[in-house]
């Protein structure tokens, strides 16, 4: 498995529930603040068993990939909170970071 992939699930493993954070704050995180593309990437192939329905974009939205229905009704169920558009409300549920 690519090296990155493995550093992006690592963080991803680590988003706790009913908090969300982006693509582009994951790569960020990595060291890799233009990668959010290449973190999207590595979401298309992650592993059921992590939290994937934690990463989000930047503004709150579902990605269209990886059926959106399933993962907003996930996020629901976590308690994350929604804004009337449709996406998470970042500034109640983004995960900030605690350092290990």
């Amino acid at each position: 498995m690519n090296q990155f992939f493995t550093q992006v699930y690592d963080v991803v493993e680590r988003i706790p529930r009913g908090k969300v954070t982006s693509y582009g704050r994951i790569a960020h995180m990595l060291g890799r603040p233009r990668a959010a593309r290449e973190v999207g990437r590595a979401m298309r192939f992650c592993p059921e068993y992590l939290p994937w329905q934690r990463v989000v974009m930047a503004d709150g939205s579902i990605a269209d990939g990886g059926v959106p229905e399933i993962r907003t009704a996930k996020l629901k169920a976590e308690g994350v909170v929604f804004l009337p558009d449709g996406r998470v409300d970042m500034a109640v549920c983004l995960w900030k970071e605690i350092k290990k």
